[in-house]
């Protein structure tokens, strides 16, 4: 395997890592219409808010999702909504089993 292919899939795998934990996978799915801030999934998942602001740290890392800052608060939406293809995916391999 060639240099640029060994970086791509390298690229790729990274996204899939972000997306390997239930509450990040519960946060795409939840911010994919509408904006949430990070007091509110913490709340919704029944987390600290620091716990939620490391998940969110990965996601933004790969810039699945994006924060906006509104006043005092940073709301995030969904970035990448290409993802949900794979989720959904691999949801339907789930579910068949």
């Amino acid at each position: 395997m060639n240099t640029e292919l060994l970086r791509q899939y390298q690229a790729e795998a990274e996204i899939f890592k972000a997306l390997a934990h239930p509450t990040r996978l519960f946060i795409v799915h939840t911010i994919r219409e509408q904006k949430l801030s990070v007091k509110e999934l913490s709340n919704m998942v029944g987390i600290d808010i620091s716990t939620m602001s490391k998940h969110l740290d990965i996601l933004k890392k790969q810039k699945i999702i994006v924060g906006v800052k509104e006043k005092n608060s940073v709301f995030y939406f969904l970035n990448m909504p290409c993802v949900l293809d794979s989720v959904s995916c691999v949801k339907n391999v789930t579910d068949n089993r």
